[in-house]
Protein backbone atom coordinates (compact mmCIF):
# COMPACT_ATOMS: atom_id res chain seq x y z
CA UNK A 1 0.00 0.00 0.00
CA UNK A 2 1.43 3.49 -0.95
CA UNK A 3 1.72 6.32 1.77
CA UNK A 4 -0.68 9.11 1.38
CA UNK A 5 0.99 13.00 1.20
CA UNK A 6 0.48 13.25 5.08
CA UNK A 7 1.89 9.62 6.09
CA UNK A 8 4.92 10.32 3.93
CA UNK A 9 5.20 13.96 5.64
CA UNK A 10 5.27 12.33 9.02
CA UNK A 11 8.11 9.91 8.24
CA UNK A 12 10.32 13.05 6.58
CA UNK A 13 9.89 14.75 9.71
CA UNK A 14 10.28 11.61 12.25
CA UNK A 15 13.76 11.18 10.25
CA UNK A 16 14.83 14.77 9.91
CA UNK A 17 14.45 14.58 13.99
CA UNK A 18 16.07 11.34 14.01
CA UNK A 19 18.95 12.89 11.99
CA UNK A 20 18.98 16.24 14.02
CA UNK A 21 19.52 14.05 17.37
CA UNK A 22 22.07 11.74 16.11
CA UNK A 23 25.60 11.49 16.58
CA UNK A 24 25.65 9.02 14.36
CA UNK A 25 23.74 7.40 11.33
CA UNK A 26 24.41 4.11 10.26
CA UNK A 27 23.31 2.65 6.90
CA UNK A 28 22.92 -0.94 6.17
CA UNK A 29 20.84 -3.13 3.39
CA UNK A 30 18.43 -5.79 4.81
CA UNK A 31 17.56 -7.49 1.42
CA UNK A 32 16.35 -11.28 2.30
CA UNK A 33 16.03 -10.21 5.47
CA UNK A 34 13.00 -12.00 7.19
CA UNK A 35 10.97 -9.78 8.81
CA UNK A 36 11.27 -11.48 12.17
CA UNK A 37 15.19 -10.98 12.07
CA UNK A 38 14.45 -7.09 11.34
CA UNK A 39 11.92 -7.02 14.89
CA UNK A 40 14.37 -8.57 16.74
CA UNK A 41 17.12 -6.11 15.33
CA UNK A 42 14.74 -3.33 16.47
CA UNK A 43 14.44 -4.71 19.79
CA UNK A 44 18.20 -5.09 19.80
CA UNK A 45 18.99 -1.69 19.18
CA UNK A 46 15.99 -0.39 21.40
CA UNK A 47 17.67 -1.74 24.41
CA UNK A 48 21.25 -0.22 23.40
CA UNK A 49 19.63 3.42 22.72
CA UNK A 50 19.38 2.74 18.89
CA UNK A 51 16.44 3.35 16.94
CA UNK A 52 16.57 1.64 13.44
CA UNK A 53 14.25 2.68 11.17
CA UNK A 54 12.92 1.35 7.39
CA UNK A 55 12.34 4.13 5.75
CA UNK A 56 11.86 5.21 1.39
CA UNK A 57 15.24 6.68 0.06
CA UNK A 58 13.67 9.25 -0.88
CA UNK A 59 12.09 10.42 1.86
CA UNK A 60 15.24 9.95 3.97
CA UNK A 61 16.85 12.39 1.07
CA UNK A 62 14.13 14.86 2.03
CA UNK A 63 15.02 14.86 5.77
CA UNK A 64 18.54 15.41 4.97
CA UNK A 65 18.12 18.15 2.80
CA UNK A 66 15.98 19.40 5.75
CA UNK A 67 18.11 19.30 8.48
CA UNK A 68 21.11 22.24 7.91
CA UNK A 69 23.93 20.41 9.01
CA UNK A 70 23.59 18.20 6.73
CA UNK A 71 22.03 19.32 3.50
CA UNK A 72 25.55 19.47 1.71
CA UNK A 73 25.79 15.25 2.86
CA UNK A 74 26.81 13.03 0.02
CA UNK A 75 23.37 10.64 -0.42
CA UNK A 76 24.24 8.72 -3.70
CA UNK A 77 25.11 5.69 -1.99
CA UNK A 78 21.69 5.83 -0.38
CA UNK A 79 20.18 3.29 -3.24
CA UNK A 80 18.25 -0.08 -2.65
CA UNK A 81 16.59 -1.33 0.27
CA UNK A 82 18.14 0.33 3.14
CA UNK A 83 17.81 0.44 6.83
CA UNK A 84 19.38 3.14 9.06
CA UNK A 85 20.12 3.12 12.48
CA UNK A 86 20.12 6.47 14.16
CA UNK A 87 21.65 7.27 18.20
CA UNK A 88 22.01 10.35 19.74
CA UNK A 89 24.23 9.40 22.57
CA UNK A 90 26.59 7.25 21.34
CA UNK A 91 28.77 7.21 17.98
CA UNK A 92 29.44 3.81 17.95
CA UNK A 93 26.66 1.92 19.10
CA UNK A 94 24.41 1.89 15.62
CA UNK A 95 27.42 0.29 14.16
CA UNK A 96 27.84 -2.38 16.88
CA UNK A 97 24.61 -2.83 16.86
CA UNK A 98 24.58 -4.04 13.24
CA UNK A 99 27.65 -5.75 13.11
CA UNK A 100 26.53 -8.19 15.94
CA UNK A 101 23.34 -8.80 14.23
CA UNK A 102 24.87 -9.52 11.01
CA UNK A 103 27.19 -12.26 12.56
CA UNK A 104 24.39 -14.05 13.22
CA UNK A 105 21.83 -12.81 10.25
CA UNK A 106 24.38 -12.55 7.07
CA UNK A 107 21.96 -10.69 4.72
CA UNK A 108 22.80 -7.15 6.47
CA UNK A 109 25.70 -5.30 5.08
CA UNK A 110 27.47 -1.85 6.12
CA UNK A 111 26.93 0.82 3.20
CA UNK A 112 28.51 3.82 5.40
CA UNK A 113 27.33 6.31 7.94
CA UNK A 114 26.19 9.74 8.00
CA UNK A 115 27.99 11.59 11.08
CA UNK A 116 26.66 14.59 12.89
CA UNK A 117 28.88 16.75 10.87
CA UNK A 118 27.86 15.66 7.50
CA UNK A 119 30.21 13.55 6.47
CA UNK A 120 29.86 10.48 4.42
CA UNK A 121 32.00 7.55 6.07
CA UNK A 122 32.61 4.47 3.59
CA UNK A 123 31.31 0.26 4.64
CA UNK A 124 35.00 0.03 5.63
CA UNK A 125 35.27 2.92 8.34
CA UNK A 126 31.76 1.93 9.81
CA UNK A 127 33.34 -1.76 10.06
CA UNK A 128 36.37 -0.12 12.25
CA UNK A 129 33.97 2.10 14.05
CA UNK A 130 31.96 -0.87 15.20
CA UNK A 131 35.24 -3.03 16.38
CA UNK A 132 35.99 -0.08 18.63
CA UNK A 133 35.30 -0.88 22.61
CA UNK A 134 31.63 0.96 23.94
CA UNK A 135 31.81 4.19 26.14
CA UNK A 136 31.57 2.01 29.35
CA UNK A 137 34.38 -0.22 28.25
CA UNK A 138 36.60 2.69 27.13
CA UNK A 139 35.66 4.42 30.62
CA UNK A 140 36.00 1.23 32.78
CA UNK A 141 39.75 1.13 30.87
CA UNK A 142 40.72 5.14 31.18
CA UNK A 143 39.78 4.56 35.11
CA UNK A 144 42.02 1.30 35.63
CA UNK A 145 44.97 2.91 33.91
CA UNK A 146 44.58 6.30 36.36
CA UNK A 147 44.19 4.10 39.48
CA UNK A 148 46.83 1.27 38.25
CA UNK A 149 49.38 3.66 39.85
CA UNK A 150 48.26 3.86 43.05
CA UNK A 151 47.06 0.41 43.53
CA UNK A 152 51.28 -0.15 43.42
CA UNK A 153 51.98 2.36 45.61
CA UNK A 154 49.35 1.06 47.78
CA UNK A 155 51.00 -1.65 47.45
CA UNK A 156 54.25 -1.45 48.08
CA UNK A 157 53.87 0.57 51.30
CA UNK A 158 52.01 -2.02 52.69
CA UNK A 159 54.26 -4.87 51.80
CA UNK A 160 56.69 -2.91 53.44
CA UNK A 161 54.58 -2.12 57.00
CA UNK A 162 54.46 -5.86 56.48
CA UNK A 163 58.22 -6.25 56.26
CA UNK A 164 58.48 -4.11 59.20
CA UNK A 165 55.62 -5.99 61.51
CA UNK A 166 57.46 -9.25 60.60
CA UNK A 167 60.59 -7.85 61.95
CA UNK A 168 59.65 -6.72 65.15
CA UNK A 169 57.38 -9.88 65.40
CA UNK A 170 60.68 -11.53 65.01
CA UNK A 171 62.93 -9.32 67.17
CA UNK A 172 60.15 -9.99 70.27
CA UNK A 173 60.63 -13.72 70.12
Amino acid sequence: MALTRDKKQAVIEEVTQLLTDAKMTVVATYKDTPVKALQQLRKIGQDEGTTIRVAKNRLVKKALADVEKLKDTDDSALEGMLLYAFNSEDEVAPAKVIADFAKKQKTLEFVGAISDEGKFLTADEVKALAELPSKPELIASVLATLQSPLDGTISGLSGNLHGLLDAVAAKAN
